[in-house]
C-alpha cells in the first residue's frame, strides 16, 4: 500500500523547502502505520474477547465476551453470566466495566476501548456513557437490541454529555458464527429432548396396553 500521496506543494518545491516536505510525506507514513496498528490490535483484542464468550457458552450463557483495555493492558474483561447469576444486568461489558472501575479505582474509565462481541444493548451502552470509555468495538451487529447504530445509537446521540466512538465490525464473520453455533446447538437440545420425550410417552403407553 503506498501510504503517501502525490501533492502539489507550489512554491513549496524547492530549496530549503523540501525537508518539510519530506516531513509532511513522513507524516502520512506515520499516520498510516498508526492506523493499520489500530486495526491489527482490534482484531487481537477481538479474539481475545471471544476466548470469553467461550466461557459464557460453557456456563449455558449465550457467548458474548468483553475485554476492557487502557493503554493496551487489560483492566476488566467479562462474559455472560445472567442466567447464572440471576442477575439481568450480567452482561458481559457490564461485567467489564465493573472489573475496570475496580481496577482503576474509579468509576471514570477515561480513554478506555471495550471490545464486545456483539453490539452492545441500550443497558450497556448507557453504563459505557456514564464510565466515560473513549471507544468500543464490537464484532457481530444486533439488528434487534443493538443500540450502537443497529436499533438505535445511544453512544453518539447528540443529547447525552458524552459521546464514544464506534468501531464496527471487527471480525464480525467469527463473532456471528460464534452465537449462530450456540443457538443451532441449543436447539439440536431441544429437539432431541422432545423426542426423547415422546418416545418415552410412547414406551408408556405400549407398556399400558400390552398385546395379548
Amino acid at each position: 500500500m503506498n501510504c503517501t500521496r502525490d501533492i502539489d506543494y507550489g512554491p513549496w518545491a524547492g530549496g530549503a523547502n523540501k525537508g518539510i516536505m519530506a516531513r509532511i510525506k513522513m507524516t502520512e507514513v506515520e499516520v498510516a502505520v498508526t492506523e493499520l496498528a489500530e486495526i491489527n490490535d482490534d482484531e487481537r483484542w477481538m479474539q481475545y474477547a471471544m476466548t470469553l464468550a467461550l466461557k459464557a457458552q460453557e456456563e449455558g450463557e449465550v457467548p458474548v465476551g468483553a475485554v476492557l483495555v487502557l493503554d493496551n493492558q487489560v483492566i476488566g474483561e467479562g462474559w455472560n453470566r445472567s442466567i447464572g447469576h440471576h442477575d439481568p444486568t450480567a452482561h458481559a461489558e457490564i461485567m467489564a466495566l465493573r472489573q475496570g472501575g475496580s481496577a482503576v479505582q474509579n468509576y471514570r474509565l477515561l480513554d478506555a476501548i471495550l471490545y464486545v462481541t456483539l453490539e452492545p444493548c441500550v443497558m450497556c451502552a448507557g453504563a459505557m456513557v456514564h464510565s466515560r470509555i473513549r471507544r468500543v468495538v464490537y464484532g457481530a451487529a444486533d439488528a434487534k437490541t443493538g443500540a450502537a447504530g443497529s436499533l438505535m445509537d445511544v453512544l453518539r446521540h447528540p443529547g447525552m454529555n458524552h459521546q464514544v466512538e464506534i468501531t464496527a465490525g471487527v471480525l464480525a464473520d467469527a463473532c456471528s458464527e460464534q452465537l449462530s453455533a450456540f443457538f443451532r446447538f441449543r436447539r439440536s437440545q431441544k429437539k432431541a429432548l422432545r423426542l426423547a420425550e415422546r418416545a418415552a410417552q410412547a414406551g408408556d403407553i405400549i407398556s399400558d396396553n400390552p398385546k395379548e
